[in-house]
């Protein structure tokens, strides 16, 4: 990373990246290990296993919206402030119990502290950002990345000992992130609102030029959380190794943590915003082009080959994440960027709240999609369709985004008085 980028940030924007390794660190150093401990440890079958996640990931996406209303209305200190101490409560109740009644109701706070800090840390960033919010938010994500990797090492180590000693290492870490904020984080004054709730919630709906982004960004996570599905099973699929599936996100996060502001730097300098994510998102679904390709002709795990023939194999995989991972550092920033001036900077925690419960709900139906294809298509001759579906999803978002990019409708609202409601 450059370290210049993070010397011109505010001392608030500061340790606002800093609290986000630290939140990323403790959720990535438990939440991997947790399906395999309540099966593997407890006894728990795969079914239960399954809706014990989907709990904790509906949880977090049902309540983006009201966790950015909230920040609007309460500011944004005090939810990030609540959202990390809710963590602390969660997962100490991942130590502590071992019930199916006490896992639901960790999953279901593990969730909602999401909801409430997610939110609120863009919000809070996007004020202090001033003009310079995608290079901010390019150091945020460098941050992202950086405690990405480390918390799964850190568990894993911690994993010999208990997984009882990990959700305890990590209750902890939210502990101190929650009494950093509480002693460090700068008070923001509230903007009075003259609406109601449901007034606000009707701007945002009523706001075409945001839902047409929104649906369009949506692309982006739906292609996203390929990262955590598609990608590593076609890794495996390859090279019939488990070691496949570390590096794929040993090479997106390397990229991330060395790559995402350069990256930014880069784009500012040649594009305006809209053209970046437009770029950004071709990238992210051309990225699939290679193993849309390769994926007919390789066999699965290449027997006999040897190493040589396996590394072969694994080829179209790592430019396929190069690619992928290039195109998420072009297009994330300049989406935060612009996501309070297509929306409003005076509602930008629910503007932001809305966004990610969209995008979560398309997200969660491409993966189904995406995952339903890889299974019907499963033959030599067919393989291809599925990665033909991702690089769809890229091009439609694409296309949407520059369509509204042509039109000028990617420049900042006309801040208006909010109608009372």
């Amino acid at each position: 990373m450059n370290r210049a980028a993070f010397a011109r940030l505010s001392p608030a924007a500061k340790l606002l990246v800093i609290n986000q390794f630290g939140i990323n660190v403790g959720f990535y150093m438990l939440m991997p290990f947790l399906a395999a401990y309540m099966s593997g440890n407890l006894g728990y079958g795969a079914a239960v296993v399954g809706l014990v996640l989907g709990v904790r990931n509906l949880s977090q996406q049902g309540m983006f919206l009201l966790g950015g209303t909230a920040a609007d209305r309460l500011g944004c200190r005090p939810m990030i402030i609540a959202g990390c101490a809710l963590r602390v409560v969660s997962f100490g109740l991942f130590a502590v119990f071992t019930s199916l009644p006490g896992l639901f109701a960790a999953a279901i706070l593990t969730g909602l502290a999401g909801a409430l800090f997610n939110p609120a840390v863009r919000t809070y960033l996007m004020h202090e950002a001033g003009e310079r919010r995608a290079e901010v938010f390019a150091v945020f994500n460098v941050f992202q990345h950086a405690g990405t990797l480390v918390g799964p090492l850190l568990g894993a180590a911690l994993l010999a000992v208990d997984f009882r000693v990990i959700a305890l290492v990590a209750c902890v870490a939210f502990a101190v992130l929650t009494a950093a904020q509480l002693l460090v984080l700068p008070h923001r004054e509230v903007e009075p609102q003259q609406q109601s709730v449901l007034g606000s919630w009707r701007e945002v709906v009523l706001n075409r030029r945001f839902l047409g982004f929104t649906l369009s960004l949506s692309a982006y996570f739906a292609l996203y959380n390929q990262l955590y599905l598609t990608l590593p099973l076609e890794a495996q699929r390859v090279s019939g190794a488990a070691w496949s599936i570390a590096v794929v996100f040993g090479v997106s996060t390397a990229i991330g943590v060395f790559g995402q502001v350069r990256i930014t730097e880069w784009c500012r300098r040649r594009w305006s915003s809209g053209r970046s994510i437009v770029l950004g998102l071709c990238c992210m679904g051309g990225s699939f082009v290679p193993l849309m390709l390769a994926a007919p002709v390789l066999p699965e795990r290449l027997p006999v080959a040897g190493a040589l023939g396996t590394a072969l194999a694994f080829v179209p995989v790592v430019i396929a994440i190069v690619l992928f991972t290039v195109g998420q550092a072009m297009t994330n920033p300049f989406a935060m960027e612009l996501l309070p001036e297509i929306g409003s900077e005076r509602l930008a925690g629910t503007y932001y709240g809305f966004y990610y419960l969209v995008s979560s709900l398309v997200a969660a139906g491409v993966s189904w999609l995406a995952g339903a294809l890889l299974d019907a298509f499963a033959e030599p001759g067919v393989r291809w369709l599925p990665w033909l579906a991702l690089l769809l999803v890229g091009l439609a978002g694409a296309g949407g985004t520059a369509l509204m990019e042509r039109r000028g409708a990617l420049g900042r609202a006309r801040q208006e008085q909010p109608t009372t409601a």
